[in-house]
């Protein structure tokens, strides 16, 4: 189970007074945290990475602070983001990772992922930059306002699935940072 998953499940055994459950969860969340602290972090290249004794950055790592697992001021989740914007983003757009997968090496951007950029600059104070990366990442979407999977890097052509839910929920998240009013779930996350 990921600290994800248990976190959440936590919550919830909180909420439903079930305290045996709640403990046991948040030993087991705890390990797992402490685990990903001690191996997932690469001194060398200043980032946790894709896989423990990696090299390899993902964009997915943007997660960390939104799921609570690391605050936004903390000098890691700092050092993760421009690692990951210095690797991972190209012409405007971010890549999830530049490992070959079962694809191939990626050759286009994954749309969600330049939404959680957004919101990790938001997070580590880069605001204006965050507001800008938004503006224009808003301007890629089709004429009714949806985004697909994936963006063409140079062309800002809409590729893979359409419309996707994923990069709609993103663009929904994303949009509330930059509102007065917030409104969170304690128990909904994406």
């Amino acid at each position: 189970m990921s600290w994800v998953a248990l976190d959440r499940a936590i919550k919830i055994a909180s909420f439903l007074k079930c305290r045996e459950y709640e403990k046991q969860w948040k030993k087991e969340a705890d390990s797992i945290k402490e685990d990903i602290l001690k191996n997932g972090w690469n001194e060398e290249i200043q980032s946790f990475v894709q896989y423990y004794g990696s090299n390899e950055i993902d964009a997915s790592l943007l997660l960390m602070e939104y799921y609570g697992f690391i605050e936004g001021e903390d000098e890691k989740f700092i050092k993760i983001v421009k690692r990951i914007h210095e690797e991972l983003m190209h012409n405007g757009l971010m890549y999830r990772y530049k490992t070959p997968d079962d694809f191939g090496v990626p050759t286009s951007a994954f749309t969600i992922c330049t939404f959680w950029m957004v919101r990790a600059l938001y997070m580590i104070g880069q605001k204006e930059e965050a507001q800008k990366m938004f503006d224009t990442l808003l301007s890629y979407s089709n004429h009714v306002n949806l985004f697909s999977e994936d963006l063409d890097f140079e062309t800002k052509r809409l590729l893979g699935n359409f419309p996707q839910a994923y990069s709609r929920l993103a663009l929904v998240n994303t949009a509330m940072l930059f509102t007065q009013e917030k409104v969170t779930s304690e128990f909904i996350r994406p």
